[in-house]
């Protein structure tokens, strides 16, 4: 019976083992299996970067702004009798925009135009009578400070009266009208905004370091944005005294004309300024800029060798320093040299080292200067 039991035993044994050796093997060949797997290649676009001229120039984001811009208010208060204005109308400087109601005024300065005329009547028959000494100079004295009190009188109610009459302190654009008929203004309530916009001003900040460069007179590009792109000329007209201690920056201001009137108070512009001599770069597409906090990169294709020696074609992380862009180019200062095969779209999904096909059937914009279509 023992003996039985240990053969049984040993049987068992003998098939457990012989089992565990085949799992060991399949479990090994798994393990050799996954370390050789080369994930597929992926598909990218590429471009050959090449070596380009670009003038020296500095870009900048500026704010437009008007030469004269001011919301037109209302000087004392009053109720709205006339309105003489539309919204988005052009007007000259002095042009009456809203008439308040001063019917109260008229009748005081009727009153004191009446108070007047009979000052000066009491006046003049009083300087006859004051030069045959028939009446004391002092009675003469208080007749005429009486006639110029009254005189007075009425210049301060005309005044009153033509501060009530609101008009355009400067030609320009009127903007959308803030008041309605038979309304109540206080004084300093809006009435309409009023701003000249040609010619029209470009305000931008540039670095320090620009600082000498910058001189009343330089010429500046200015570009709208997206769709419309316009491009605009200006000259620099003044700089701030001061450099915002905040920022290190400058604030540039530049003239333009705006005959059109395309150009509006506080519309984002690109602003370039030519701060030397053309330099040699590396132009590639933006779409090729892999941009991180830590750094900006692209994506190199070469030769390249797997865990196995077996060569393949993959890619290579390359960190950069950027210039300015231009069009769909933008400029490599460093880190990049011409003869490079740089991927151009597929960056998002890309590490070091990964394998790719490339396929350039469709590319992404490679035009410094380019014309899109206005749909």
């Amino acid at each position: 019976m023992i003996k039985r039991m240990v053969l049984m035993l040993s049987a068992v044994l003998v098939v457990v083992g012989a089992l565990g050796f085949v799992k060991f093997q399949q479990v090994k060949t798994a393990i050799a299996q996954a370390a050789a797997f080369q994930p597929p290649p992926e598909a990218v676009t590429t471009v050959v970067a090449r070596q380009a001229s670009w003038p020296s120039t500095l870009t900048s984001i500026g704010t437009i702004a008007a030469v004269q811009g001011v919301n037109v208010s209302a000087d004392l208060a009053g109720i709205v009798e006339q309105i003489r204005f539309e919204s988005g109308q052009s007007v000259k400087e002095g042009d009456v925009l809203v008439q308040l109601d001063t019917r109260q005024e008229q009748a005081q300065l009727a009153a004191a135009e009446a108070e007047r005329d009979l000052a000066g009547v009491n006046f003049r028959r009083l300087e006859g009578l004051v030069n045959s000494r028939a009446i004391a100079r002092a009675d003469y004295d208080r007749a005429a400070a009486e006639q110029k009190q009254t005189e007075a009188r009425v210049g301060e109610i005309q005044a009153t009266i033509a501060r009530k009459t609101i008009r355009a302190p400067f030609s320009g654009v009127l903007g959308i009208r803030q008041v309605n008929l038979g309304q109540y203004l206080s004084s300093g309530d809006p009435t309409v905004p009023l701003q000249a916009l040609d010619p029209i001003y470009a305000n931008f900040d540039v670095p320090q370091q620009y600082a000498e460069q910058m001189r009343i007179g330089s010429s500046v590009r200015i570009v709208t944005e997206e769709p419309s792109s316009a491009v605009f000329s200006g000259r620099v007209t003044a700089l701030n005294a001061v450099v915002n201690p905040d920022t290190r920056n400058i604030q540039v201001q530049a003239t333009l004309p705006n005959e059109r009137g395309r150009l509006r108070p506080g519309m984002f512009v690109q602003t370039e300024m030519p701060v030397g001599a053309n330099r040699s770069i590396v132009a590639i597409p933006t779409s090729a800029i892999s941009y991180a906090p830590y750094g900006d990169s692209v994506y190199v294709v070469s030769e390249l060798k797997g865990p196995n020696g077996q060569a393949y074609r993959g890619v290579q992380q390359q960190f950069v320093k950027l210039g300015g862009a231009r069009g769909d180019q933008i400029a490599v200062l460093s880190g990049l040299k011409a003869g490079d095969e740089v991927v151009t779209s597929g960056v998002f999904k890309l590490r070091n080292g990964a394998a790719v096909l490339v396929n350039n059937a469709v590319q992404p914009g490679n035009d410094p200067a380019p014309k899109p279509e206005d749909n």
